[in-house]
């Protein structure tokens, strides 16, 4: 098995234009996400694919192998799909570009159960909470998985509904995604489905169109940075940590 973790950036983030390249301890959000997915012990390779000349050129700086994509690219799988049409890699890892506490042995963790299984064709991560507040708010995308930790529904609203019971696990969905690059390139052709476009998550077009997906969960929750304010959290954490 040959593994690239690709890293999609774009630049016209709709609520945080320019994000990636924002500084954080002295580097772009994009210099720490690309460095600690090249910790990780599993990947071949980790490509930048951007439609963006200010991106590419802060990634080629750093040294970052950089794909520029088509600006036509509606999501991060759209333009991982592109640059994945011209790789021979069996296995397609999705990395945030707006994640810069991504762990790399999560990255790994991911990587593994993909290989293990050759029934699989996605994989992607969870993080466990019991705490209600933790998770409010529309920007946190929960999950319910089954018993066999296969995906049951993703959804911007609070699931399960604690109506009757006080302790529940819930479950954070962390947006990275390990595909077998074939099924990447076909999903990427299906038309968007009804749910997907209720709730804005494309992970829905998967279930919706009877695919299923593993969830693997991490140790450490991932804080993707949607607003300037989650970005003053991240510097917070990694100021006080050796990140």
């Amino acid at each position: 098995m040959t593994t690239c973790g690709i890293i999609p950036a774009r630049f016209d983030s709709q609520r945080f234009k320019g994000k990636v390249l924002e500084k954080i301890k002295g580097k772009s959000m994009l210099w720490h996400v690309y460095n600690r997915a090249k910790e990780a012990q599993l990947l071949d390779d980790v490509i930048i694919a951007t439609d963006n000349k200010k991106i590419q050129k802060e990634a080629e700086n750093f040294g970052a192998e950089v794909v520029m994509t088509s600006p036509e690219a509606t999501t991060g799988t759209d333009r991982i799909a592109e640059v994945a049409q011209s790789l021979s890699h069996d296995i397609i890892i999705n990395i945030q570009g707006d994640e810069p506490l991504i762990d790399p042995k999560l990255i790994d963790k991911l990587v593994q159960t993909l290989s293990d299984d050759e029934s699989l064709k996605i994989v992607t991560a969870v993080f466990k909470c019991n705490k209600k507040n933790y998770l409010e708010g529309q920007d946190v995308v929960k999950v319910v998985k089954d018993a066999d930790d296969y995906a049951l529904y993703f959804s911007r609203s609070l699931i399960p509904y604690p109506r009757c019971v006080d302790e529940v696990n819930f479950y954070k969905h962390l947006g990275i995604y390990a595909y077998r690059r074939m099924f990447l390139l076909t999903f990427a052709t299906l038309a968007p489905s009804e749910l997907e476009v209720i709730e804005g998550l494309e992970q829905l077009r998967m279930l919706e169109y009877g695919y299923r997906i593993k969830v693997v969960e991490a140790e450490n929750d991932s804080i993707g940075v949607d607003t300037p304010e989650e970005l003053e959290k991240v510097k917070m954490i990694m100021e006080k940590s050796s990140a």
